[in-house]
């Protein structure tokens, strides 16, 4: 079956099926006469364990050790269990913390935020996680973009470098003034569309996966 028929079928948007792909979840076949992807009953099968597991919010490097079976489902749950019991006691914490605040002054400006402060290290220190940061799944997809980036980017700077080098090192043998601008240009501009293909990318990321599969 095609793509839009998995979307309808499992709910799950393109977007989303395409960057379980691209991490390795899903592996679709290839149609010979055309190349499209071909979803099998099995994928779609697949697709509602992934969707289901990241409801719940099990990461994404979890998921795929459990449908590769290097971590069996109740190994991956109780590990899951753990991080959200974790958090549970947090949240507790946090809100018992918020109560205190709202007993205090009315201002922020008159609050001592200093033994607050003194009291949240101190439970930190015990274990308890104040603050619930999802970063390992956006840290690895930024670090990707950002290095792809930068590799080309250096590589369009030292072509534009060696371009002006040539032809400041030997301009009787250069071309012409304008045509040397625009050689020199052309690397540049493509390093300033790598700059705003990062920035999309970003942005994308930003406002991916991660956030999406909860709207489904």
């Amino acid at each position: 079956m095609k793509i839009n028929e998995v979307e309808s079928l499992v709910r799950v948007t393109k977007k989303n099926i395409r960057y379980y792909e691209s991490q390795g979840l899903l592996s679709p076949r290839r149609e010979v006469s055309n190349g499209y992807r071909s979803y099998s009953q099995e994928d779609v099968e697949i697709l509602r364990r992934i969707k289901l597991l990241r409801k719940l919010d099990v990461p994404i490097a979890e998921v795929k050790a459990m449908l590769e079976g290097q971590l069996s489902l109740r190994e991956g749950m109780a590990r899951h269990q753990l991080l959200l019991q974790n958090r549970q006691a947090g949240l507790e914490a946090a809100a018992s913390l918020c109560r205190r605040l709202q007993e205090g002054p009315a201002a922020l400006s008159d609050l001592d935020a200093r033994a607050f402060l003194e009291d949240l290290n101190t439970e930190e220190k015990k274990g308890v996680p104040f603050v619930n940061i999802q970063k390992t799944d956006r840290r690895q997809a930024y670090l990707g973009a950002a290095l792809g980036a930068s590799i080309f980017l250096a590589l369009m700077i030292f072509t534009a470098a060696l371009m002006l080098w040539a032809f400041l090192s030997q301009p009787e043998e250069a071309p012409p003034l304008p045509v040397m601008v625009f050689l020199v240009a052309i690397p540049l501009i493509c390093g300033a569309g790598v700059i705003a293909a990062l920035i999309q990318r970003v942005k994308e990321i930003r406002k991916g996966e991660e956030d999406d599969y909860r709207n489904y």
